[in-house]
């Protein structure tokens, strides 16, 4: 009785830390479009600046994410997670302090690849290890809600602590924040007592990779997620900004960023659910000519408050429900146990995307 009950609470525990670790993360990777402005106005230069910069943070999250995945699967998620976090938090405080133009793109670059320790990659990877199949895609879909939530509630946060303390005083309260994780970061170790984590063991690291790179379908999905991240990084970067030239008020942008995040819990979820259900593929493919298509759409609207709050709000919806349906087909064609360092391959094609984006 005892066992059973172990075995039922583990899958809850990794889920409850991971969406701790995604809402603190994704809440604070898609705010830092808020400080394009105020940090080019710091350091009297453009936009290119700090664009560049970003461009930086989001490759090195894709580049952070196979590496920092093939150690959740050899040395454990939370171990992963831990360093991840550090790094974040140290990036945040030197941010918080920058003097230059090496100060941005260093901060930035060490940030996007702390990001990836306590992203998508380590946290998906465990709770596919721990949730049996037959929900799997769902408990993927609650995460990524989580950190949807996180986006909502700490992008408007942040404009506002910045409008009210300034843009180095907000970052100097992030680190406190990011701390937060640490602790949470323990609950993805009970991925490895997990049953399903054996699966696939037999498996070398290295025929695992040599496999997925044979897989047509792998290939097609990796090229996919890079589309997904160049439409997410250009619009997390960029919106804020544009909404200003647009001569709309500043609030606009990051109400702008808090509801795609607050839609896409919506989205996650409800996505996570059919994905279980109905071909992931064709639910991929749905979602990517929504996007297309409202992206056209709101080229060709008036930029007035409303369009803009409304395009958001659609948009969320179709923002990352993407992943819980890319790393569900990861683990049905490949298995659970190399699902961390396989998601963070194709994840570094969706960061790929995001450079260009950005």
């Amino acid at each position: 009785m005892i066992d059973s009950t172990k075995k039922n609470l583990i899958p809850l525990f990794v889920i409850i830390g991971g969406s701790i670790l995604l809402l603190i993360s994704f809440g604070m990777r898609h705010s830092m479009g808020l400080y394009l402005i105020p940090v080019s106005e710091h350091l009297n230069t453009g936009r290119e600046l700090f664009s560049f910069a970003s461009a930086l943070n989001v490759l090195m999250v894709g580049i952070g994410s196979p590496i920092f995945g093939a150690l959740s699967d050899k040395y454990g998620s939370g171990r992963a997670a831990i360093l991840g976090i550090l790094m974040v938090i140290s990036s945040l405080f030197w941010m918080a302090n920058i003097q230059g133009t090496f100060d941005v793109i260093a901060s930035q670059t060490i940030f996007g690849f702390g990001c990836a320790g306590c992203g998508t990659a380590v946290v998906l990877g465990a709770v596919g290890r721990s949730v049996k199949q037959t929900n799997r895609t769902l408990a993927l879909g609650v995460v990524m809600a989580a950190g949807s939530f996180g986006q909502f509630i700490m992008v408007p946060t942040i404009s506002y602590l910045i409008e009210i303390i300034g843009w180095s005083q907000s970052l100097t309260l992030l680190v406190f924040v990011a701390s937060i994780m640490i602790i949470f970061s323990f609950f993805l170790n009970f991925s490895q007592q997990s049953e399903s984590s054996k699966t696939g063991t037999t498996q070398s690291l290295k025929e695992a990779i040599l496999e997925a790179f044979k897989s047509k379908s792998f290939n097609l999905l990796s090229l996919g997620f890079f589309v997904c991240g160049f439409h997410v990084t250009f619009v997390a970067v960029h919106l804020p900004a544009f909404i200003e030239d647009q001569n709309l008020p500043f609030w606009v942008g990051g109400w702008s960023l808090a509801l795609i995040g607050i839609f896409n819990v919506i989205g996650t979820l409800y996505f996570g659910y059919l994905g279980d259900r109905f071909s992931k593929k064709n639910l991929l493919a749905l979602l990517y000519f929504l996007r297309s298509l409202l992206f056209l759409i709101f080229i060709f609207l008036p930029k007035t408050e409303l369009t803009v709050l409304l395009f958001a709000c659609i948009l969320g919806i179709l923002w990352l429900s993407t992943v819980p349906l890319t790393s569900g087909i990861i683990t049905v064609v490949f298995g659970p146990y190399y699902m961390s360092l396989l998601y963070g391959i194709a994840f570094f094609s969706h960061q790929i995307g995001s450079f260009f984006g950005s």
